[in-house]
């Protein structure tokens, strides 16, 4: 414990005495038994594992040469689109909805980072948390007024999740969190844990640029480990950079089609609502059945608390999610607030500023 002054005000940092007694998410995972394993989650009719496919960009070829093949195979995958896409094919877009694909949101202008040429006009480094958020939303406003439906699931630009530089970088996972079933993620290196998974940023596959052998190897790692698989494509056509070849597309539903093989194939949003149901929670995150209670909630029944004193004496809030975050809700001058970063995230919790 130390003492230092903030102003004319004594400040007394308790990190150390009040942080210590509350167990985040992060760390009784990695302790035996904390956590559902993927053995005892059940899959629908006996599945042994899900796979769902998606596509980026509402590019040209999705309608042009994908909605033909995959209606032809029965199949619905998830367009995540953007809308100024949309209207260079906006009968077809129409259309894809009526034959029951999923539409989901891909923001408005798909930023990413500047170290892509492409985006450095539009850099999430140049971005806040409000702008973000009106990304989403404003994508969602006109996504609805186009096709006359509102996406219930959202892909991260390029797979990045965050806003800003250094030391002011934020998250926006819980943005998506707040407003979508499941945000999907982009060249990740693992199916998703059905039992322990976020929802809110669930793995995403590649399959651009594969032929058949490689896509069904990946499914095959579900499968033994009965876990959820969510590929993503970009355009449909001859093999290449990033474009999903033809052949190896219809090879790949048909395989996953075929009742021997025991794979559940579904939308995005379909899948991700079984998910939640099946772990008994009201959230896209961890749910309360899915893991320990910190002492906190055993005592008091609640998943977040206010408290004077935690964090260097500051106003804060504990909100269960992947961890605790704790917003500060007073002007904080910034050498504080990274000095007390520091002290709190020695125990698992992220600091977030607000309303500087």
């Amino acid at each position: 414990m130390r003492n230092r002054t903030v102003g004319s005000t004594p400040v007394t940092s308790f990190a150390m005495v009040t942080l210590i007694g509350v167990l985040t998410v992060s760390q009784q995972a990695s302790q035996p038994g904390s956590a559902t394993s993927t053995k005892t989650f059940r899959w629908p009719n006996a599945k042994l594992a899900a796979v769902s496919l998606s596509f980026d960009d509402a590019r040209l070829s999705q309608i042009d040469t994908g909605l033909a093949l995959l209606n032809r195979q029965h199949v619905k995958v998830t367009f995540y689109v953007q809308p100024e896409n949309i209207s260079k094919r906006l009968e077809g877009w129409k259309k894809a909805v009526a034959d029951g694909h999923e539409i989901g949101n891909h923001s408005k202008s798909h930023p990413c980072t500047a170290n892509y040429s492409f985006s450095r006009l539009n850099a999430l480094e140049d971005y806040s948390l409000e702008m973000m958020a009106g990304q989403l939303d404003g994508a969602n406003a006109e996504i609805e007024g186009l096709l006359g439906v509102k996406p219930r699931t959202f892909a991260y630009p390029c797979g990045q999740k965050f806003v800003g530089r250094g030391l002011d970088v934020r998250s926006y996972v819980p943005l998506v969190a707040e407003r979508f079933l499941a945000g999907r993620g982009y060249l990740d290196e693992s199916a998703n844990d059905p039992a322990v998974c976020d929802l809110a940023q669930a793995m995403g596959t590649p399959f651009d640029d594969m032929d058949f052998a490689q896509m069904k190897n990946r499914v095959d790692e579900a499968v033994k480990d009965g876990r959820w698989i969510i590929f993503v494509g970009h355009e449909i056509g001859k093999r290449g950079y990033q474009v999903t070849d033809t052949a190896a597309l219809e090879a790949l539903c048909e395989y996953l089609k075929d009742p021997a093989h025991g794979i559940w194939l579904g939308t995005v949003a379909e899948i991700a609502e079984y998910v939640r149901k099946q772990r008994g929670s009201s959230q896209a995150g961890v749910g309360r059945a899915d893991r320990m209670l910190s002492p906190f909630e055993e005592k008091t029944g609640s998943s977040s608390f206010s408290s004077p004193v935690p964090c260097a004496g500051l106003a804060v809030e504990f909100h269960r999610g992947e961890g605790f975050r704790v917003n500060l809700h007073r002007e904080t001058p910034s050498s504080l607030f990274r000095s007390d970063r520091l002290a709190c995230e020695q125990f698992g919790y992220r600091l977030e500023r607000v309303n500087l």
